[in-house]
């Protein structure tokens, strides 16, 4: 079980973090650090099954919700970026943002503070 979470971690981390030469590296060393540290863990154990849970939760939100930005020369514009958005990247509607919307003004609250 944790083999296969720490492969989906690398994975996850291949695919965020495509073509950062510097970024992708580090996060493999991070992911390869954290798994070290819990090595002495019994598989069986409630804490291991824990950290277990949350690599991939972690392999997840990478696969899913990190899009790369990199900033592209343009001259009617200096603060142009392109993004790397990938198949997995979970794509949302704004019908979730309406209806948080929605929930504060029907409690008669403010957004940010009341500014």
């Amino acid at each position: 079980m944790a083999l296969r979470a720490y492969r989906h971690i690398l994975r996850a981390t291949r695919i965020a973090f495509k073509g950062d030469q510097r970024l992708l590296p580090s996060a493999r060393a991070q992911a390869r650090s954290s798994f070290a540290e819990n090595r002495s863990l019994l598989p069986s154990s409630q804490e291991a099954i824990d950290q277990i849970a949350h690599a991939e939760e972690v392999a997840k939100i990478l696969r899913q919700n990190v899009v790369q930005g990199q900033q592209v020369e343009s001259e009617q514009k200096a603060d142009k970026y392109r993004l790397r958005i990938h198949e997995e990247i979970e794509r949302g509607d704004n019908e979730t943002i309406k209806m948080a919307s929605k929930s504060i003004n029907s409690l008669g609250g403010e957004c940010c503070g009341g500014q």
